[in-house]
């Protein structure tokens, strides 16, 4: 994409883990960044405070206004959006025989509803930039299944048809989208686990920096799916 000083990323969910390293990453390398949380109270410890250069915004992934408002408050504070970053996500536990339809319907809410709406809305503003991307974070579960979380899995395999969908609808407005698709990454998510130590595990930074070079990489370089492992598995 050339220089980035001055373009423009969305990201949601940055008030920690993942999100917050992909800001911290933007942020330090010229990017202009809009961050989108529940409640931003907490932005500027997590990521910086709100300045020139970064907006807190309130953004819900179960209350659809909230998306409307945030893409409208991002384009007219800085008068342009170059990519969008649909980090927001749930790993609630639905396993398979777990009749809670409650959990189920919010797992579908914040991982695959919330990024189709954002995704939607900044289309506009990504043709606009000629070089518009979207990264979908979805996981090696919407690749391969390695447990019993039905509900996790099922919209992590959402995110990948939204991504491949939203690929072939926006190539010709110059937009490219990717999945990025890790396994365990040391955030307060995989905190569950014991299969992997937490130091083995993939580090949000080094995820944040792939990121940032995928979304820099030019039109002509797209890349429509990056998985990321910390242990080895046949398929990858």
């Amino acid at each position: 994409m050339g220089k980035t000083e001055g373009r423009v990323a969305m990201i949601s969910g940055a008030n920690r883990g993942i999100g917050a390293a992909i800001a911290r990453e933007m942020l330090t390398n010229g990017w202009r960044v809009s961050l989108g949380v529940r409640d931003p109270g907490g932005l500027a410890d997590a990521v910086a405070p709100e300045s020139d250069t970064c907006l807190h915004a309130t953004f819900d992934a179960v209350v659809p206004e909230t998306a409307s408002t945030w893409v409208q408050a991002t384009a007219s504070r800085f008068g342009r959006i170059d990519a969008l970053v649909n980090n927001a996500g749930s790993g609630e536990f639905v396993h398979l025989m777990d009749d809670n339809d409650e959990a189920l319907d919010r797992l579908w809410a914040i991982n695959c509803k919330a990024p189709l709406r954002l995704t939607r809305l900044a289309v506009p503003h990504l043709e606009q930039a000629g070089e518009g991307r979207i990264v979908n974070i979805a996981s090696l579960s919407g690749k391969r299944v390695r447990n019993g979380f039905v509900g996790y899995n099922m919209t992590k395999f959402a995110v990948m048809g939204l991504t491949h969908t939203t690929r072939h609808e926006t190539w010709d407005k110059g937009i490219r989208c990717t999945a990025v698709c890790p396994s365990f990454v040391r955030t307060e998510m995989s905190s569950y686990t014991s299969k992997v130590a937490p130091e083995d595990m993939i580090q949000a930074e080094t995820l944040a920096r792939m990121i940032r070079n995928n979304i820099e990489l030019p039109n002509n370089a797209a890349v429509a799916e990056i998985l990321v492992n910390c242990r080895l598995e046949d398929m990858l």
